[in-house]
């Protein structure tokens, strides 16, 4: 492939601190994957939740593909993921267990073609939380200006 996909959700990394992570494969409808390729798709309001023993990525958002015709996709729906049964069992376990949240991160492509998800097991901030991190990020903008100018 000659372009590589790489969707982030920067409201996680901002509202989550995140524990671990994991890559996930998806399983798309036919005309999703040409509409993630031309970079069409949004999961910044998106989660995932377990139904059953199977994980599923909520509330994804992946435009219409133009060309498509009738049996085109529709925008918001469930996508399974795919991981691995070990994997699943010990995410399950954590969300119950402790109260965790399952996120995805980043929605990418990898160099086969074929789209990926990056999941978190993430823990919630608090609002001091949330004001420590953006004073981190004024500092290291100030601190990067400063470098820049000598």
């Amino acid at each position: 492939m000659l372009k590589t996909i790489n969707i982030l959700n920067k409201r996680a990394r901002f509202d989550y601190e995140i524990i671990e992570k994991f890559t996930a494969g998806i399983v798309l409808a036919g005309t999703e994957i040409k509409s993630i390729r031309l970079g069409k798709a949004n999961i910044t309001e998106s989660f995932c939740e377990f139904n059953g023993t199977e994980l599923f990525a909520i509330n994804t958002y992946i435009e219409e593909y133009a060309f498509g015709n009738q049996f085109n996709h529709k925008t918001r729906s469930e996508r399974k993921l795919l991981l691995n049964k070990r994997e699943l069992k010990g995410l399950a376990r954590n969300v119950q267990a402790k109260g965790l949240t399952i996120v995805p991160l980043r929605l990418f492509t990898n160099e086969k073609g074929m789209a990926k998800l990056e999941i978190g097991l993430c823990k919630g901030k608090k609002t001091y939380d949330k004001r420590e991190s953006l004073k981190e990020q004024d500092t290291k903008r100030d601190l990067d200006r400063i470098k820049k100018s000598f």
